[in-house]
């Protein structure tokens, strides 16, 4: 597989991205993680994934691949983005427990003039957790750079979610198998 810049820079999409074996450099830009109150749901991952892949083409001018994601985790029709600390994270989580949930990774793919660009979508359903199992995960982990306050691949996954229908490492922040066949479709 050719060698990609990953515009990014979550552990878990490098670690995802090196399981896969797929050959990348990270490059990152700052960019603006806003969105037009009026974008579906739906579509508000894609529109801030391009953003952060259009900003590396436009400063790196790149001869391969950008790959960008974002993932947002929606409850009901609530967007709940990362906690602002401590506090912020015990309500998300108190906010999820005993709920179903959609984790929505959005992804672009950037190369030349050639753009590929979809969301994948992964149904969570917590068990009801107590308020010392939230607190007991918040203190230990410190989910503050995750969506949704949580990481599925750390304790709170492990003992609190109760099913998981769609693709798991999705919400781990990228839906890796279809990110590696839409990388193999730009070379046909």
């Amino acid at each position: 597989m050719q060698p990609i810049i990953l515009a990014s820079q979550s552990p878990r999409r490098k670690q995802l991205l090196e399981w896969a074996e797929v050959p990348f450099e990270i490059i990152v830009q700052e960019t603006d993680e806003s969105y037009p109150p009026t974008l579906p749901v739906e579509e508000v991952a894609i529109h801030i994934a391009r953003n952060k892949a259009l900003a590396i083409v436009e400063a790196v001018h790149p001869s391969i691949p950008v790959l960008a994601a974002d993932t947002i985790v929606v409850l009901g029709d609530e967007i709940i983005g990362k906690p602002k600390d401590r506090a912020d994270a015990i309500r998300i989580l108190t906010k999820l427990s005993g709920q179903a949930h959609r984790v929505i990774t959005g992804v672009v793919i950037l190369q030349h003039s050639k753009e590929i660009a979809f969301a994948d979508t992964t149904h969570v359903q917590f068990h009801t957790l107590t308020p010392a199992q939230i607190a007991f995960y918040v203190d230990k982990y410190q989910p503050f750079d995750k969506a949704g306050a949580y990481a599925i691949q750390e304790w709170i996954g492990v003992v609190g979610i109760q099913s998981v229908v769609g693709d798991f490492y999705n919400v781990m922040g990228l839906p890796v198998s279809r990110v590696v066949q839409s990388l193999q479709s730009l070379g046909e």
